[in-house]
């Protein structure tokens, strides 16, 4: 299909585009890695926690995102993509302000004047008394945050389906998924530093409200491509390169074909994606929320010290080679000539077996602390190129009119797997601790992070394996 005019220099907007949706999902992991860095060595000693408290806190937030992203996705496919991320981000930055307000509501509650006096306390009663009050709140707050952020991947993903052609669209997405890592890199720069300085209450406040600033862009930053002055005829037919190849899409606005909510459950490509979630996104999310307590509970590092502080950093800069995964496919499709989809399932594949290295993270631990590190941080990475090109599938497979509704199903399936993995590891963690469990040679809750360690590794292959049996070629859905 022609994609150029005669005389005409394509235009570049949807680049534009794909900076917002990298901005966004920058801010959204910064809101959710703030209580990940602060609970152990500022929260916890407040409120009395342990590792239960936490998984229990953190397994709310992930049932909750998976229920909310069920409907996100829903939602985000009725109010259009502009409209739908605006709501999306001002929840979720509500939210994470909320966070802020639970040492107050505390001491409130339990009849105390300060934060000081709630760690000081002691007594059975009062101990249990301020833990059940601080953890219902930190749940309360995490559950709107968890509302909130469950539209940004429907969102985006909806977004660069209508800004980017097929065989962009995992490069787009890899970008703007690789947000996620920047967000996760300068979260223990930042967050420690405003905590020590001003109370853990501020890096709340402060990292929640930058969802504002970004809201006031997007509302003049986005409109649909046929419908925006900065994209040129050239850049749109760019973008509309394969529409010959989407039956249900090449309809007028408003008027698009939609597969019912209850449908969707019926097709393979459907419980594909899905599965490809639920198998790998609670890897990704125990190694986003459990690394800094692991490196302060089995190396002695605490988030506030800078060579935890380093590691994380540098964990984090090794997952940036996710860009990769999103050229490969493009790489298999333009040089190989591969079809899309198989080009992806490719290129899947071979990120699966980078996480097998994770199960050597724990017993090369005992060299030195870096080695699980950078085993950790080369998994994040075959994590985020994995993700970006399972989103793209839906793209491959699916109208645009479902593809936020396609998304939330999906993503509800990984943040499934996410709360079960997120409470299962902080039960067994005190387990180990407390019983002084052994397993495979190692003792309390090294034993434990091993045995989670152990599962993530083979997350993916497994993942891979189902969803190449539930469609193994290109199968677009057709109405």
């Amino acid at each position: 299909m022609k994609t150029k005019q005669e005389g005409e220099k394509m235009s570049r907007y949807r680049w534009t585009i794909c900076m917002m949706l990298f901005f966004a999902t920058t801010i959204n992991y910064l809101d959710r890695q703030v209580l990940s860095l602060t609970w152990m060595d500022f929260i916890a000693p407040e409120f009395h926690w342990t590792n239960v408290h936490y998984g229990k806190i953190t397994g709310v937030f992930s049932i909750m995102y998976a229920i909310g992203v069920l409907f996100a996705g829903r939602i985000v496919d009725r109010l259009d993509t502009k409209k739908g991320y605006l709501w999306a981000i001002a929840i979720w930055s509500v939210g994470a302000c909320l966070h802020a307000l639970c040492g107050v509501i505390t001491e409130a509650v339990v009849g105390l004047d300060s934060a000081q006096a709630l760690r000081m306390a002691q007594g059975v009663d009062i101990v249990a008394r301020i833990t059940t009050v601080s953890v219902s709140l930190f749940m309360f707050a995490r559950s709107i945050l968890a509302i909130g952020e469950a539209g940004n991947f429907p969102a985006a993903v909806k977004a660069t389906a209508e800004y980017f052609p097929r065989k962009d669209r995992g490069f787009a997405t890899s970008i703007f998924n690789a947000g996620a890592t920047v967000g996760a890199l300068i979260a223990p720069i930042t967050v420690p530093l405003i905590a020590t300085r001003f109370g853990w209450e501020a890096a709340f406040l402060l990292i929640g409200a930058l969802g504002f600033i970004w809201m006031g862009f997007w509302i003049f930053v986005y409109k649909k491509p046929e419908a925006h002055p900065k994209v040129n005829k050239t850049e749109l037919l760019y973008i509309r390169q394969d529409v010959e190849d989407h039956s249900v899409d090449d309809v007028p606005p408003g008027s698009q074909t939609k597969i019912s909510f209850w449908k969707c459950f019926t097709f393979r490509q459907t419980w594909a994606f899905a599965a490809g979630k639920f198998m790998t996104d609670g890897v990704w999310w125990f190694f986003l929320f459990w690394t800094p307590a692991y490196l302060s509970s089995v190396y002695d590092l605490p988030s506030n010290n800078p060579t935890a502080q380093w590691l994380i950093f540098v964990l984090y800069a090794i997952t940036l080679l996710s860009v990769i995964g999103g050229w490969l496919p493009t790489y298999f499709v333009e040089k190989k000539g591969m079809e899309p989809y198989s080009g992806r399932m490719k290129a899947m594949l071979i990120f699966a077996f980078f996480p097998l290295l994770t199960m050597f993270a724990q017993p090369l631990g005992n060299i030195s602390y870096w080695i699980p590190v950078l085993i950790i941080g080369i998994a994040g990475a075959a994590h985020q190129a994995w993700s970006a090109n399972l989103y793209s599938t839906i793209g491959d497979m699916f109208p645009k009119s479902t593809i936020g509704t396609i998304t939330g199903i999906g993503t509800t399936a990984g943040m499934i797997s996410s709360y079960v993995i997120n409470r299962f590891s902080g039960v067994l963690f005190d387990h180990a601790a407390s019983t002084q469990m052994t397993f495979m040679g190692f003792t309390g809750e090294p034993a434990g992070y091993f045995i989670i360690f152990c599962i993530c590794s083979v997350s993916y292959l497994i993942g891979w394996l189902i969803m190449k049996s539930l469609v193994p070629a290109y199968s677009k859905i057709r109405l």
